[in-house]
């Protein structure tokens, strides 16, 4: 009786290895003619025993198969075959590595080459048409593959943050952290003879080019580290998420890793403005003001963290240093007046809230005339900016709008018709008309 069990065991692994091998078959056969889909039904059919199967040998030829039928999908725009496809070639790898055996390492590790290549070539598409997380995933899928090539990683995070994704950003760059990413390279240029512009290439096409005589001054320049810019990422993702308090220890990290950073400095004074800690903003404020009285920049974004706060003294100071350190600031000029006409519109809802008394009729008159002095000095900002920037779109918009608003129609048709000579949009608002 023993005899006939050990028979009829025999006989089912025989039977057991004989399918698995029969479909296997299968799934190749289907794959030389491009039936990826006929190939995955085959090899579905054994998935259960081959996951269990003592021979590595067959275990590896299953995942080289299930890995080859998951690109072929792939390719044909099943983007969730990708990381199946992955998936299996790694365990071919890990397979043939436990056995000493590598009858299908090296054309899986080329076939994983290829999917980065793929991967990263689809994430570039994906991000030219704004599919961010697609394009982040991707990325980072690539550098699981490539775990040597953390550049993957990092532009998976930026991916994300495009998108809005900020926790899946946030998981990204706290592993950039981790790994200790740093960022900084080489850049290669030199200069094409023919059209005289400077280009970047790796080095030995850069060399090549140079001793073709097709180019010349070669240069090596050292890009910066990346790792103030990550930190400074987390922060504001932190600070996005409501995570005050990491987001204040990242800044602080920051800071003492690139210290010359203002706009790190202005940040944390605009967290800690946002915190209700009004004296560390101002503290942090003058601290940056400090460090560089003469960036028209750093006073510019001064101006605009006032702005968004609501000082608007503090906001016109900042943009009247703007001006005086770089008199041609467009952006400066536009916010100045806008502070101007925001003080004035803040008056409407009281003047419309007043009623038909004396008292409220004299109000209403105090008001409007101290809304039209505040229009009139949000005109006069843009006029003097069209003295030295006569064709400026926004600033010719911008001022036609404030005189419509003020009912001042010759004025009004004179920008719109200069908006027109200029080739800008000159439609009329209600005011105006």
């Amino acid at each position: 009786m023993k005899t006939r069990f050990l028979i009829l065991a025999t006989l089912c692994f025989s039977f057991a290895g004989f399918s698995q091998k029969k479909e296997m078959k299968t799934a190749e056969k289907a794959l030389k003619d491009s039936n990826a889909t006929a190939a995955k039904t085959a090899l579905s059919s054994i998935s259960a025993m081959m996951e269990s199967a003592e021979d590595p040998k067959d275990q590896a030829e299953y995942y080289f198969l299930l890995g080859n039928t998951n690109g072929q999908l792939a390719k044909k725009g099943d983007n969730a075959s990708l990381e199946s496809a992955v998936t299996a070639y790694q365990k071919v790898i890990e397979i043939e590595e436990k056995s000493g055996k590598g009858k299908f390492s090296d054309d899986a590790k080329q076939q994983l080459t290829a999917l980065t290549a793929d991967l990263v070539n689809s994430a570039v598409e994906d991000n030219g048409n704004k599919k961010f997380e697609e394009a982040a995933e991707k990325l980072y899928l690539s550098y699981k593959i490539s775990p040597q090539d953390t550049s993957y990683l990092y532009y998976a995070a930026s991916s994300a943050v495009n998108g809005g994704h900020y926790e899946k950003a946030l998981t990204y760059y706290e592993e950039l952290q981790e790994v200790g990413y740093d960022g900084s390279g080489m850049i290669y240029k030199a200069t094409n003879i023919e059209t005289g512009e400077v280009e970047e290439m790796d080095k030995n096409q850069r060399d090549l080019m140079v001793k073709s005589g097709s180019y010349k001054d070669p240069a090596d320049e050292k890009s910066p580290s990346k790792k103030a810019e990550i930190v400074k990422n987390t922060a504001l993702i932190y600070t996005q998420l409501g995570q005050d308090d990491k987001a204040l220890e990242a800044y602080q990290t920051a800071r003492e890793s690139n210290p010359d950073d203002v706009n790190l400095i202005l940040n944390q004074a605009n967290l800690y403005y946002k915190m209700g800690d009004k004296d560390k903003f101002k503290e942090l404020m003058a601290e940056a003001t400090a460090m560089a009285p003469d960036n028209p920049d750093l006073q510019y974004n001064i101006g605009v963290i006032n702005m968004e706060q609501g000082n608007l003294e503090a906001a016109r100071e900042a943009y009247k240093k703007t001006l005086e350190i770089d008199p041609g600031y467009t952006n400066a000029q536009l916010n100045l007046s806008t502070t101007y006409v925001n003080e004035g519109n803040e008056l409407i809802d009281e003047m419309n809230a007043l009623g038909n008394s004396k008292a409220d009729v004299a109000k209403y008159d105090e008001l409007k005339k101290k809304k039209d002095d505040l229009f009139t000095q949000g005109a006069t900002v843009l006029e003097d900016a069209l003295k030295t920037n006569p064709g400026n779109q926004g600033i010719l918009t911008q001022l036609k709008n404030i005189y419509g608003a003020m009912g001042d129609n010759d004025n009004f048709m004179r920008l719109k018709n200069l908006l027109e000579e200029s080739g800008g949009d000159a439609e009329a608002t209600e005011e105006g008309k």
